[in-house]
């Protein structure tokens, strides 16, 4: 649930100087915990807490005279499981940041926010910020473009032939300022392209993008296409299926390990999920993917099923188990992304050529 603020500090802090007192400023958040059993087929296996994407926020919206309204968005990660700090909470706008204008035109923002090439996967997106979440197997190694680019503007496009819109974004730089050519860490070339279509109508949701990173990107230059869509068969049943190609350019895999360049090398990720309502309250869902990778055995395959049950429209409680099936030389897990519990070889993970295994129980409250 969340609640519109007549007056509240932080939001007024943040908020008033850029909007003024007619500004209708909400508070929203989500706190999202769960107790994880992970087993890398090998040596591993622990249990731990994890807090999962949980997050605080502030979101203003005004009506100007002129027929144009203004909006903003600070976001922030919390960790509630261990209650401090990690990299991903340590700043105040760690999640989507931005501030804007739309109207007839569309909408114009300008911050840092999910890329349309990340908002691309939300059609099949049906394990979200839990064990199996798609990214396990889209965002591997250094194809990385479910990202979060900062320094970006992005418009969208009104609707049009009934239900259509375009969206484009350029992330101009990826640090806060741009380097000369002389300096030690030069970063002119460092944009991010994104251009995505997406159709929204009754039961159908399909969405497509593009993106390209330039060669001074973070993990180098870089080229990915993603579809997804789902189909809302009867109420109680929806079916979702995506692909994805990525491409990594060939000096991006310079002064890597020979099984390093292997595992960078162009992949194709496909697959499909389902969704049951089997009461107005309580679901549940599965998918399988498959991650194949341009090298000898290399791939990898994603198998998850879940069960859901809302105890409020705002509060959720479930089960969920995932599986990554790896073939020798891919080393993938099903729980490192979006989680504060996901350990790696830091931690003595090694799940090559072994299935690595992830029962999660957790609690989702939004508010």
């Amino acid at each position: 649930m969340k609640k519109t603020l007549c007056a509240f500090t932080i939001g007024a802090i943040f908020m008033t100087p850029m909007f003024g007192s007619a500004a209708d400023v909400k508070v929203y958040g989500r706190a999202h915990v769960s107790l994880d059993y992970l087993n890398d087929g090998k040596d591993y296996k622990e249990v731990a807490l994890s807090s999962n994407s949980s997050r605080l926020g502030f979101k203003a919206e005004q009506q100007l005279k002129n027929g144009l309204t203004t909006f903003a968005q600070i976001e922030s990660q919390i960790n509630f499981s261990s209650g401090s700090d990690d990299d991903n909470s340590v700043d105040f706008s760690t999640r989507d940041t931005f501030v804007g204008l739309k109207g007839d035109f569309g909408q114009v923002k300008v911050g840092r926010f999910d890329s349309p090439f990340k908002a691309a996967r939300g059609p099949a997106n049906f394990f979200g910020d839990m064990v199996g979440d798609l990214r396990t197997i889209t965002r591997a190694y250094n194809h990385r473009f479910d990202e979060r680019n900062p320094n970006t503007i992005e418009y969208t496009s009104p609707a049009f032939a009934d239900s259509f819109n375009v969206v484009g974004a350029l992330s101009l730089h990826n640090t806060t300022m741009i380097y000369d050519d002389e300096t030690n860490a030069p970063n002119k070339k460092s944009k991010a392209y994104d251009l995505g279509l997406n159709y929204k109508k009754g039961s159908v949701n399909i969405a497509t993008a593009y993106e390209h990173y330039q060669e001074n990107a973070s993990r180098g230059k870089r080229d990915g296409f993603r579809l997804a869509g789902s189909y809302k068969i009867t109420p109680e049943i929806k079916l979702a299926g995506f692909y994805q190609y990525t491409s990594l350019d060939k000096n991006n895999l310079e002064g890597l390990s020979p099984k390093d360049q292997l595992r960078n090398a162009d992949a194709n990720v496909y697959g499909i999920a389902a969704d049951y309502k089997l009461t107005e309250k309580t679901s549940i869902r599965g998918q399988v993917f498959y991650r194949d990778v341009d090298a000898d055995k290399m791939n990898s395959t994603l198998l998850v099923a879940g069960f859901e049950h809302k105890l409020d429209p705002a509060v959720r409680i479930y089960a969920n188990l995932a599986s990554m099936i790896n073939e020798e030389n891919a080393n993938l897990v099903p729980w490192n992304q979006a989680r504060s519990n996901a350990p790696g070889s830091s931690q003595g993970v090694n799940s090559s050529n072994d299935n690595a295994l992830a029962l999660s129980l957790g609690l989702r409250y939004d508010f």
